[in-house]
């Protein structure tokens, strides 16, 4: 879990990115939660008005604000957390078309396929660690997953 330091380091390396490349939009997700930030439309001109001897001038003052939008986190599933073993492209089911090797609510036992990644155009399965059932389902068929995501909790 990152701690609150780490998070408002990392809040604030993402503000400075938003701002360095001209972001209207960024999101960070680390450790079970998600944070999006998105800058708001630039809020109409207010006009000022300064008197001189040709008479009066606008001064329109453009403001920029940022805006934090955090996202409902979702509570944690019961159960142990399966993570993925490498980086590759996750796949449910042995090939299109197939049903799932585990989906929300099957029993599996350990050891017994729950889905495939695609390393190197080679497909690795991925053994369930534990026996139970399958509480939620993580990661969507052809999703990238690095090592150590959770794919799915099983309990």
């Amino acid at each position: 879990m990152l701690r609150v330091e780490e998070l408002k380091d990392r809040i604030d390396q993402l503000a400075g990115l938003m701002e360095e490349f001209k972001l209207s939009e960024a999101e960070l997700a680390a450790d079970g939660f998600r944070i999006a930030f998105k800058k708001r439309a630039k809020a109409a001109p207010k006009p000022t008005s300064e008197s001189t001897a040709d008479g009066a001038i606008e001064i329109y003052e453009e403001a920029e604000e940022m805006e934090e939008i955090s996202a409902p986190v979702e509570d944690k599933p019961s159960g142990s957390p399966i993570t993925s073993p490498m980086t590759g492209i996750y796949y449910s089911a042995p090939s299109p078309g197939s049903p799932p090797f585990a989906k929300e609510g099957d029993e599996v036992t350990a050891g017994q396929p729950i889905g495939l990644i695609e390393a190197m155009k080679v497909f690795n399965e991925i053994p369930a660690p534990l026996s139970g059932t399958v509480q939620k389902v993580v990661v969507e068929s052809g999703q990238l997953v690095n090592l150590g995501d959770v794919i799915m909790y099983v309990g």
